[in-house]
């Protein structure tokens, strides 16, 4: 199980995400915005190797009209992802661990090797905050269990309305839905947990969605 520590990370991870979310096709807010972000919900996954952090994080952003809720999974290792330098979003200094390096989850092998066992009923969601506790809010459900397991490295195709995720030749899609949407729904499985507001107003909705493969 990962250990929560409770100490510092600087820069934060909200500011990290102010500066690299603009630079995503499904930012909502334009390449020019300056996000006004506020942590929303979200839950962990453990490596089994205890080696990487892997968050399923939701953040909201305030600065235009409309407040969308954005999901951003990521991993923390504490050296650099050899070939995935595209997908760094930054580096932070942990009060604990020392220098962590984040990443945009969808890249990184471990973070799919977690979603399929989620998927598959093999891991457990994480509460996000605390230590050693599951969280039972979170539904995973999948049509077809030993289907999700990736041939290779996944192909990732960034898109204006999520993140998908190619497991290869029979393998169903997964998406990443980046721009969360309480009705969105998938035709072969799901992952479903909470966020909210920052009225504090309740939201539940499809983290991930999973599709055919001719999707």
């Amino acid at each position: 199980m990962a250990e929560i520590h409770r100490t510092t990370i600087t820069p934060t991870k909200l500011e990290l995400l102010a500066v690299w979310l603009p630079t995503r096709p499904w930012y909502r807010g334009g390449a020019d915005a300056v996000p006004e972000l506020a942590k929303a919900g979200g839950f962990r996954l453990d490596d089994p190797e205890g080696e990487v952090g892997i968050e399923f994080m939701v953040v909201t952003d305030s600065s235009g009209d409309e407040v969308h809720a954005y999901l951003v999974p990521m991993t923390y290792r504490g050296a650099p992802l050899a070939g995935a330098e595209r997908a760094l979003i930054g580096t932070a200094e942990h009060g604990v661990l020392g220098t962590r390096w984040f990443y945009d989850a969808a890249h990184d092998p471990v973070f799919v090797a977690g979603l399929t066992a989620l998927l598959e009923g093999r891991a457990v969601a994480q509460a996000q905050s605390l230590s050693d506790t599951p969280d039972l809010t979170v539904e995973a459900y999948s049509d077809g269990p030993g289907t999700w397991h990736a041939s290779a490295a996944p192909v990732v195709e960034e898109g204006a309305n999520g993140t998908d995720l190619r497991l290869g030749a029979g393998a169903p899609l997964l998406r990443l839905a980046r721009v969360l949407d309480p009705k969105a729904t998938g035709s072969l499985g799901h992952v479903i947990a909470d966020w909210h507001l920052p009225d504090g107003e309740a939201r539940r909705g499809a983290y991930v969605l999973a599709f055919g493969p001719a999707v």
